[in-house]
Formats: C-alpha cells, sequence, structure tokens
C-alpha cells in the first residue's frame, strides 16, 4: 500500500556507533571509551546530589561548570560552551558556523563518519580532501576556497596528530571561514591548539568528557572560542534545546574537571598500556599506526581484517572493523585496561596458530 505522506518524510543516512552488545563479560575496545571508571570525586558529587532539585530546571548555561572549565583553561567564561557530548556540540557549531550554501566546508577523506552525516543531514556542501598513503592529512589541500574547515586531532579512527606548525599553517590559510579542531582525544599525548585561541578568532575547539575524563555516559562535550562565536553557538544552541547538559551532568563533570590528579593517573595508564600494545601487535607482524589517542589503527599482511574482526567477536572480544574504501583491511582497537589487552594479544596468537 503506497502512503500518501511517505514522500514527505526526509530520507536519513545515520551514523552507525560501535556495536553496543547485550551480552554479558564482553571485552569492549570499538567505542574508544575509558576502561577506568570517574574520578571519586564524581562519585561523590553524584552520590550527594541533592535529588529535591531534579524538579527543577538546570541552569542554562551550566555555570558551574563553565567557570571550571574556565579556570582549567585559562579562559574567560564567555570563551566555553557546553553542549550534550561533544557531537552535539559540533551539530550545533554546523548550524551557526558553516552556512555558505555555494562554499563547502573541508575534512579528511578518512576521518570521523559523523561529519558527512551531518553535512547531509543540515544540507551542507562539502569536499573531502584524501588523506596520503600513510593516512597524513596534508595542510596544503585546505588553501582553497571554501566554507569553513573541520579537522580532528588526533584524526579518527587513525589516531595519528599533527603539531602546532601544521594548525596554525591551516588556520592562516583559512582566516575568513570558521575552523573547527576536533581534540576529543587530544588528552593522550596530542598537541592542543588551546594556547592559539589568543591569536586566531576564527578558531573553535571541541573537547569530550568521553575519553580522557571517563566520562561517556553523562555525555558532555566542551567548545572553546571567542565570545562571539561561543555567543552564536549559545543563541543556536537556545533555538534548540535551552537545557542541554541536565543538572545531575553539570555537577558530575564540574567535579572531573576539579579533580587533575585522578585525571592525569588515568591517562598515563592508558599510554603506558598502548605503548605496550603496539609494540606486541608490531611483534605479531601488525603494522601499527603512531598513535595519540587511547586506540590503535591496524593493519596486517597476511591476515584479514573482516575475519579477525569476527573471530574476535565470536570470542566476545570486540573490536571496530570499518567496512570502507581504503581502510577496510584495518582495524581500530580500543586501550582497555592491561587484563583486556592481554586477552586481545592471548586472542589472536591463537588465531595466528590455528
Amino acid at each position: 500500500m503506497i502512503k500518501p505522506w511517505s514522500d514527505k518524510l526526509r530520507k536519513v543516512d545515520p551514523y552507525v556507533p560501535g556495536e553496543q552488545s547485550k551480552k554479558q563479560n564482553i571485552i569492549k575496545l570499538n567505542a574508544n571509551e575509558n576502561p577506568y571508571p570517574p574520578s571519586p570525586k564524581v562519585v561523590e558529587a553524584i552520590h550527594n546530589f541533592d535529588t529535591d532539585k531534579l524538579c527543577l530546571y538546570p541552569n542554562s548555561s551550566a555555570y558551574q561548570l563553565t567557570e571550571a572549565l574556565a579556570q582549567h583553561y585559562g579562559l574567560d567564561m564567555n570563551q566555553v560552551f557546553v553542549g550534550n557530548g561533544s557531537d552535539e556540540v559540533i551539530a550545533l557549531a554546523y548550524m551557526a558556523y558553516f552556512n555558505s550554501p555555494d562554499k563547502p566546508i573541508l575534512f579528511p577523506d578518512i576521518t570521523y563518519s559523523f561529519y558527512p552525516v551531518w553535512c547531509n543531514f543540515f544540507k551542507t556542501p562539502y569536499l573531502t580532501k584524501a588523506v596520503d598513503e600513510n593516512f597524513r592529512i596534508n595542510a596544503k589541500d585546505y588553501y582553497e576556497k571554501n566554507g569553513g574547515v573541520i579537522i580532528p586531532n588526533p584524526n579518527a579512527p587513525t589516531g595519528m596528530s599533527e603539531g602546532r606548525e601544521f594548525i596554525e599553517e591551516i588556520l592562516q590559510h583559512n582566516q575568513d571561514v570558521v575552523v573547527i579542531i576536533d581534540e576529543a582525544y587530544v588528552d593522550f599525548g596530542s598537541y592542543s591548539a588551546v594556547e592559539l585561541l589568543k591569536k586566531y578568532e576564527n578558531l573553535v575547539i571541541v573537547h569530550t568528557f568521553s575519553k580522557s575524563r571517563s566520562l561517556a555516559g553523562m555525555r558532555i562535550g566542551v567548545a572553546l572560542g571567542n565570545p562571539e562565536l561561543i555567543s552564536l553557538l549559545n543563541a543556536v544552541k537556545n533555538c534548540y534545546n535551552s537545557y542541554t547538559l541536565d543538572s545531575v551532568a553539570i555537577a558530575a563533570g564540574t567535579a572531573s574537571v576539579n579533580d587533575d590528579t585522578y585525571f592525569l593517573s588515568t591517562l598515563n595508564k592508558v599510554i603506558e598500556t598502548r605503548e605496550r600494545t603496539a609494540k606486541e601487535l608490531s611483534d605479531l607482524g601488525f603494522k601499527v599506526f603512531p598513535s595519540h589517542s587511547n586506540f590503535l589503527f591496524v593493519t596486517h599482511p597476511t591476515i584479514s581484517a573482516k575475519e579477525l574482526f569476527e573471530a574476535a567477536k565470536a570470542e566476545n572480544i570486540f573490536i571496530r572493523f570499518f567496512d570502507l574504501p581504503r581502510i577496510n583491511n584495518h582495524l581500530r582497537i580500543s586501550i582497555g585496561t592491561d587484563a583486556q589487552m592481554d586477552a586481545l594479544i592471548g586472542f589472536i596468537k591463537k588465531y595466528q596458530g590455528r
């Protein structure tokens, strides 16, 4: 039966996240979550939260968290925006900054796969720039006229990052548009462009609490930029959803920002495990790309990535396979605990010895 209203519906090709299995006792290395719990101060803040306040709306600007972040980054409060995860923050940024109907925004061809999804959803023209044979981004590809630039640093799913010189080259050749640097994984050893906010008024930096702060379940994202750009982001947010963060998330996020000691200790654990795992995978014949993230991007000359992905899943070890051009024989492996990574290495040795 033909439904007369069906041709009025939006055609949507959505983003596909890492599989969230309903199985128990899996080793989950497919979503780049932090394997360690959040700060004890976060736990304390949640336990001590006055639930009577849940009958009231949260502060629409998340004042408490915004103030803590401003102090953390050495910025003014009007340079900080918080939203419901960095995905929502970037989506709002698309609506706020990328509005040239005749000029495409630019981003790499191998990158966070949500970028083209937002472009299609918001009807934003875009053009991808091919990374080189080593999956590196070439700054010169971003010299041409455009409607905006978004680049993750470190990039995903490769985990590779660039330094200050690269970021400044992009900014210097794109001073008439907004440049977004998505620093979702920056805390794991990459250069952060926060210091460049003093120099470039068109720079917006996006951070997330989902990776380095162990709060993927709380959904907190951050944008940093000049007051005019942040004010516009707030205006767009208030046309969409005035209360993007709930009161518990604000309290938990603030507690996390105020516990640098725990934050740094878990970062160091992940980095140490990443480096050890990279060496072990290399010893097993994998090509392991240099990573400044909480995951490794790998390929093997004789082992099918798809077959290894499926075999691992059958053993309740979940890693990420992308059936996409250029990377369809590569795997992305999130860094778990030492015990989880030992289990993965043990499985791969067994798989190789079949």
